[in-house]
């Protein structure tokens, strides 16, 4: 019993340095990073307890939204609901079938640009 508990307390113990240790000057509440540090590595099971308390600033946006990696993922759309259901095609199979035809050709003259229709 014990020995979980120490080892429950060093993996809190070393998750709380870590997280004070990348955290921002702004994102530290009430007292300064070095403080925060020496008071969770003098004084453990407290100094953790209180870290996780009072000292860290939470974000207030969603988790959700939280991406890694490349920024420009930050900044994406929403995806669409799913109450709206997928985009129909209103044209008739004929029109479809016309209209694929239509492409084909184009595509034939592309490549055989010597030949006229």
């Amino acid at each position: 019993m014990y020995v979980i508990f120490s080892f429950l307390l060093l993996a809190l113990t070393i998750g709380a340095l870590v997280d004070i240790i990348r955290r921002d000057e702004g994102q530290i509440k009430h007292l300064p990073k070095v403080v925060w540090v020496l008071l969770v590595v003098f004084l453990p099971m407290i100094g953790t307890v209180l870290w996780f308390t009072i000292g860290r600033e939470y974000d207030r946006r969603p988790t959700e939204n939280v991406s890694f990696g490349d920024p420009r993922r930050w900044h994406r759309e929403p995806p669409p609901s799913p109450a709206a259901g997928p985009a129909r095609d209103t044209r008739s199979t004929e029109e479809q079938l016309a209209e694929l035809e239509r492409e084909i050709e184009y595509y034939d003259k592309l490549r055989r640009p010597d030949q006229t229709p």
